[in-house]
């Protein structure tokens, strides 16, 4: 099968980073990961990127310019790196509509709630404080909204009597840790459809 070329966007330590460069080189994910990308220059994952030979790079808020002109650095390395899916893998910034346009369909996102509930910035935070019974994550396609997407895959994660919010976030991780590469390696067999907002899961071929 011919790998396909993904970009990973970061913002911080890149735990999910780190379980999708596990995957690849176990073999279990059919990919190249051809850069990463991250909007801050103290982000850990840059870090585990370059320890495994990825090329990293930073691409800062400039000064006033707009979102578009920030995001057209991304979109260039993008470019350059010839890549073939984008994976936001706890990219705290909403992208614009022309690169949403540019690569749609081609850019899903981990978000650690049960989508539709609690989307934004602190989904462990608001479910924990919520006080949900079951709570977990999710990956989906990136449109215009936020966290509004289709929906891909979803991971339980039951909340304890006894959990903490460190326990019940750390239990939280390893979810996404497990469906995030799953997702991707669906949408690197072709196996997801796009249907409304229904993303179909065909059998293996």
């Amino acid at each position: 099968m011919k790998k396909t070329r993904i970009a990973v966007l970061i913002s911080g330590s890149g735990t999910n980073l780190q379980s999708v460069i596990d995957k690849t080189e176990s073999g279990y994910l059919p990919v190249e990961i051809a850069c990463v990308i991250s909007d801050r220059g103290d982000a850990f994952g840059l870090e585990r990127a370059r320890k495994h030979n990825i090329s990293a790079f930073t691409v800062f808020p400039a000064g006033n310019a707009s979102r578009e002109d920030n995001e057209e650095a991304v979109i260039e390395v993008l470019m350059r790196y010839n890549v073939e899916l984008v994976v936001l893998a706890g990219y705290m910034r909403l992208l614009t509509s022309r690169m949403i346009g540019r690569y749609r369909n081609r850019i899903i996102n981990i978000h650690p709630s049960l989508l539709p509930s609690f989307p934004g910035t602190d989904g462990y935070g608001d479910a924990w404080r919520y006080g949900v019974k079951v709570s977990g994550c999710t990956v989906h396609f990136v449109d215009e909204g936020c966290d509004t997407g289709p929906i891909i895959l979803q991971g339980v994660n039951p909340v304890e009597e006894i959990d903490t919010f460190e326990s019940f976030r750390e239990r939280g991780l390893s979810v996404e840790h497990r469906i995030l590469p799953e997702a991707i390696k669906l949408y690197c067999e072709g196996r997801l459809v796009v249907d409304g907002r229904k993303v179909r899961i065909r059998g293996k071929e």
